[in-house]
């Protein structure tokens, strides 16, 4: 069999000639050009990727040559592809450097690419090719020895300037930054937010395009990640601590760990439940000025993957007030904000913090309600507490006393009159529309002002 003819990346040794290694690409680092000490005004580029063949050992693997060959060569390979190496040079690693701006490998060796002596190439064995696709989803570290966000907040500025693993799921992917240094290089920034069980934002950044790329391809609901050597620092501007990708790092997507495992499964819970929206900080609705038609907004959710805010004048079509109350008030967690049912005395959720601790639950309102104008319906927005009581003019306790006709009139108060409705609008995969929507404010519109935006809107339908 062919796969018989690849040297293992653990018998590997410097002797060996024409040496032929297969591996599963479980990191890549950007392209990078220095001065050509043998030819004066010309640059020799380079860059590194590591491949992995077994639970047990991977290595790194560096590609040197003209601006053709290393470009081509980089944009030709990606991180989870399975690749075969023909005759790259077996070497000890760098007795100067070591392992410092590469991830740190098993192996005691390096392999070097170059374009007059080795091939770099996709495998096409298949039954190699299913052997090695698992392994993209083994962590390079002991899956035990991570921090947890919590463990890094805890720490604080104790781990400033620190190299650390970290298990976090994805919550937020943020829009890529183009910058120019005050020498003239381009550069890139990607900001993406992490979370755990006891973390409901962390900021982790990524500089390099191969990481942002990376990132890039993630779909947050349920996405968790072991980051392998993150440069964890203190930023004064944040007033907290933030991780950073580096050359060191390698990023295992979804591992297969029970640990990561958990974390994906409350994670999941976390984004059905709301349980997110539950710690997010109130946003400034008065830094939200775009205006859209309903249409306009299911439009722009199509066509964006990222959450965008915007402000709409509709009518809110549903609002089941007079529902039963487990409808629309909801109890949650004190600690993990998970659902659970008004006459339990424990949390549910396996992964909360406190679940060896006196068990304290809040009650808030959680409705649903349909936001409808003359371009269609917007389904399903989520309206909770606290701007639900401020929307409604009243408190849950006080919202539990009313009547049956008090509350009826109280929803057609608002299903009779067009409203002014500042909202964050989310790709969401499990809504028929695809679009979820989440109520910041919402009071009765102001007639001049929706004449005034309405001929704008109507133009741009």
């Amino acid at each position: 069999m062919a796969a018989q003819t690849y040297i293992a990346i653990s018998e590997l040794h410097p002797n060996f000639s024409h040496p032929k290694v297969v591996g599963i690409i479980i990191g890549k680092t950007d392209i990078k050009s220095f001065p050509d000490r043998k030819n004066a005004g010309m640059d020799r580029f380079t860059f590194g990727f590591t491949i992995r063949d077994s639970p047990e050992f991977f290595i790194n693997v560096t590609a040197w040559g003209n601006d053709g060959y290393i470009n081509g060569l980089s944009n030709s390979l990606t991180v989870g592809d399975c690749v075969t190496i023909d005759n790259a040079l077996v070497t000890n690693k760098d007795p100067e450097k070591g392992e410092r701006f590469c991830p740190t490998t098993p192996s005691f060796y390096r392999l070097l690419v170059t374009e007059a002596h080795s091939q770099v190439y996709l495998c096409a064995d298949m039954d190699t090719t299913n052997r090695l696709v698992p392994l993209i989803h083994l962590p390079v570290k002991d899956s035990s020895d991570f921090y947890s966000l919590g463990d890094i907040v805890a720490n604080g500025q104790t781990l400033d300037g620190t190299v650390i693993n970290i298990l976090a799921a994805v919550k937020l992917i943020g829009e890529p930054k183009q910058f120019t240094t005050s020498d003239g290089r381009r550069g890139q920034r990607l900001e993406v937010k992490l979370f755990d069980d006891l973390v409901p934002s962390f900021p982790l950044v990524c500089w390099d395009r191969e990481a942002i790329q990376l990132m890039q391809t993630l779909i947050p609901t349920g996405t968790v990640l072991f980051i392998a050597d993150a440069k964890i620092g203190y930023d004064s501007f944040r007033n907290g601590m933030t991780a950073t990708v580096n050359s060191k790092t390698i990023i295992t997507v979804n591992p297969d760990t029970r640990e990561a495992s958990l974390l994906s499964r409350y994670a999941k819970e976390a984004f059905e439940s709301g349980a997110l929206e539950q710690d997010e900080k109130p946003e400034d609705v008065d830094s939200i000025t775009d205006v859209y038609t309903v249409s306009q907004l299911k439009r722009k959710a199509r066509e964006t993957p990222d959450a965008f805010f915007g402000i709409t004048y509709s009518f809110i079509s549903k609002l089941d007030l007079d529902s039963s109350v487990s409808k629309v008030i909801t109890t949650r967690c004190s600690r993990c904000k998970f659902l659970v049912m008004e006459d339990m005395q424990s949390c549910s959720n396996q992964l909360c913090p406190g679940r060896d601790q006196t068990f304290s639950a809040t009650t808030s309102f959680d409705l649903l309600v349909d936001l409808t104008d003359h371009t269609g319906t917007l389904h399903a927005c989520t309206l909770r507490s606290p701007v639900a009581e401020k929307t409604l003019g009243c408190t849950v306790k006080e919202f539990t006393s009313l009547t049956d006709d008090e509350r009826i009139a109280m929803k057609w108060k608002f299903l009779l009159e067009r409203c002014k409705v500042h909202i964050k609008i989310l790709p969401s995969a499990k809504m028929k529309s695809r679009v979820r929507g989440t109520v910041l404010a919402c009071s009765p519109a102001d007639p001049g002002e929706v004449k005034q935006h309405m001929s704008v809107l109507l133009q741009r339908v």
